[in-house]
């Protein structure tokens, strides 16, 4: 901690003692007469050591014990202030204002004395002192330690302090010094001025100065001795602790935000300590496609602390939307629904107002949907608009539920080098799988603008892993033409979709989180990464996993990337970073393009041409018993 600021005349340093514990249980349970009996223990020390003279700020001691429930934001604590008490007590003689007590001239010498003992840097903090009066009524502030000194001056003498109490009574500060007048100086007789202010100023009218007797009580000046201690605070006239809940004079969005915080905070402390809050949280993640897997891929990174999320899709929502797609609710479709991105954002914002959601409204451009010279502006632009998306993200979630909508975005993010992930689903299986990085990724790392460690762009050797299209033969196509209604329809088991979102944002994470990020090879199951001896904070980083709920399965798999990928080969990034919008159109309009661009067109005729000389000729084993029964 910060060494104390000395000399703030609004404050006075006391040291004290705190106990926080961890749970309700725990703090009900603290022996409450131990630990105030061992703070009076230290007061009883430094009185005798000497300490308590020459600072006297100790003779204020603190105790305070807590408990914290942070989820809820109630507070549990109680104080005390430790005071001696002396066997026999000390008797009050008397009780008077100071302006009564003392003779005009000395209340005005005494006034003036104080406010400049009050406005000096060098004492303002000294809550213990003594107020020597000269004969001719001159008052004069010193230090505990020249109390010899006064003596020999053969001046009027009395002890003072700050006294917190405004009643009639002095404050508990006298007990203690009390106990450090009669065991230093042994003092029977003793007049205290009881300090108090008006408005920063002495205020000799609310001042007390009073008279004690002190019987010396046995074993004074034992230091094993310790007096017994009273100082617990009470609450209502009861000695119980107090608490307070901070949750409804708070504003609701940060106490959101501190309760997620909280739960991956726990989880670095007790488990993650390598978990980096500050990257999960600015990491700008885009989701094109806010259906079944959208809408929980969105609550996934949320609960990770992912705080920037863009949802892109052109749908609106349907009235079978809302029992698979987590984010809407009826009243999203009704007038012929919303459409999902804003609505999806706008419960993304609602279940955690912290988030900084936003949807993106806009079709996505598809190779085998040709497009109409009316058409064709509308298409550039759009694939404009994406390109800016992708551009300004950092990971891309491809999460449409056609093959050929997942074509554009992956192209663009194998040329700009960015964190891809893919989810897919069938009925009853699903694939989840990253994408590695771009054909040219040393080269882009020039003109990259991602900071991020782990996402330094540098060639990292060996073989890319594929993207979606790497095992593919054929070219995406027009998939969505005359389809039946159950073709129509996201026809998959319930449970499947948050199976496979879960895993999508968990490898995400993992990305983030590995030494090498996207530049990561492949892992299997009970493998460890090729790329250092040391395993990763989250495990294993496979590159593709998929799963049955059929045989309730589940394997990983590592794909490398293909030279006659439609999507991510040198040839066809090379194709669209040098022709740019007349590529695209040209992938779009012709089916068989990117097959020819490829290879995939000859490969094809190759595979169609070859021909398997079969032997007709009958063999002549007629004899039964040359034959081996296998």
């Amino acid at each position: 901690m910060p060494a104390f600021s000395r000399g703030n005349r609004n404050r006075c340093p006391v040291p004290g003692t705190l106990y926080n514990t961890n749970t309700l249980e725990a703090f009900h349970a603290l022996d409450k007469k131990s630990l105030l009996k061992e703070e009076a223990n230290k007061i009883w020390e430094d009185i005798h050591t000497g300490r308590a003279v020459e600072d006297s700020a100790v003779l204020s001691r603190f105790l305070l014990i807590s408990f914290a429930d942070l989820k809820n934001w109630s507070f549990h604590y109680w104080f005390a202030f430790p005071a001696l008490v002396l066997d026999p007590p000390a008797t009050l003689v008397e009780s008077k204002r100071a302006s009564e007590w003392f003779t005009p001239e000395e209340v005005k010498s005494v006034s003036v004395a104080c406010n400049g003992w009050r406005n000096s840097s060098l004492t303002a903090d000294v809550p213990f002192f003594l107020i020597s009066i000269a004969s001719n009524s001159h008052a004069t502030i010193r230090h505990l330690k020249d109390w010899e000194a006064c003596q020999a001056d053969n001046q009027k003498v009395l002890f003072g302090f700050y006294d917190p109490c405004h009643e009639k009574d002095p404050g508990w500060p006298l007990r203690n010094f009390l106990a450090l007048i009669s065991s230093r100086w042994n003092l029977k007789s003793v007049h205290f001025l009881c300090y108090r202010e008006s408005r920063g100023f002495a205020d000799m009218e609310s001042s007390l100065v009073i008279e004690a007797l002190i019987t010396a009580p046995q074993g004074l000046n034992d230091r094993q001795l310790v007096p017994n201690a009273v100082g617990w605070e009470k609450n209502k006239n009861k000695y119980v602790s107090r608490c307070i809940n901070l949750a409804k004079s708070m504003d609701p969005t940060r106490l959101a935000e501190s309760a997620a915080d909280l739960n991956l905070k726990l989880m670095r402390w007790r488990a993650l300590p390598s978990l980096n809050l500050d990257k999960l949280s600015s990491v700008k993640c885009l989701l094109i496609g806010a259906g079944t897997l959208g809408c929980q891929v969105a609550r996934m990174l949320m609960a990770w602390g992912v705080r920037k999320i863009t949802l892109l899709d052109n749908g609106r929502v349907a009235m079978s939307n809302p029992l698979r797609q987590s984010l809407y609710t009826l009243d999203d479709c009704l007038n012929g629904g919303d459409f999902k991105a804003f609505a999806a954002a706008k419960s993304l914002k609602r279940i955690f107002p912290a988030v900084e959601a936003k949807g993106e409204v806009m079709a996505i451009p598809m190779p085998g949907h040709p497009v109409t010279n009316q058409e064709e502006k509308s298409v550039v632009d759009d694939c404009s608009r994406l390109y800016d998306l992708v551009d300004s993200h950092d990971a891309v979630f491809l999460l449409t539920d056609t093959r050929e909508s997942r074509w554009l975005p992956t192209l663009l993010c194998a040329s700009a080098n960015k964190i891809t992930i893919t989810a897919a689903l069938g009925f009853d299986s699903f694939l989840v799988m990253r994408h590695g990085p771009g054909p040219f990724s040393s080269a882009h790392a020039k003109t990259s603008s991602v900071d991020m460690d782990n996402l330094t762009l540098s060639d990292k050797g060996g073989k890319r892993l594929g993207c979606y299209f790497c095992n593919d033969v054929v070219a995406p196509t027009d998939s969505t033409a005359n389809r039946t209604l159950d073709q129509q329809c996201t026809v998959t088991r319930p449970g499947l979709a948050p199976i496979a979102s879960s895993l999508a944002v968990e490898l995400f994470v993992s990305i983030l989180h590995h030494p090498d990020g996207m530049f990561a090879e492949g892992d299997i199951t009970n493998s460890t990464s090729s790329s250092g001896s040391s395993e990763p904070p989250l495990g294993i980083l496979p590159h593709q996993i998929r799963g049955s709920l059929f045989q309730f399965s589940q394997m990983t798999l590592v794909g490398h990337s293909s030279n006659s990928c439609t999507a991510c080969c040198d040839t066809v990034v090379s194709e669209y970073r040098k022709k740019g919008i007349e590529f695209l159109l040209q992938a779009i309009n012709h089916p068989t393009y990117l097959e020819d661009l490829t290879g995939l067109t000859e490969l094809k005729k190759s595979a169609n041409s070859f021909n398997l000389d079969w032997d007709d000729e009958k063999d002549d084993y007629d004899d039964d018993d040359d034959c081996v029964e296998i």
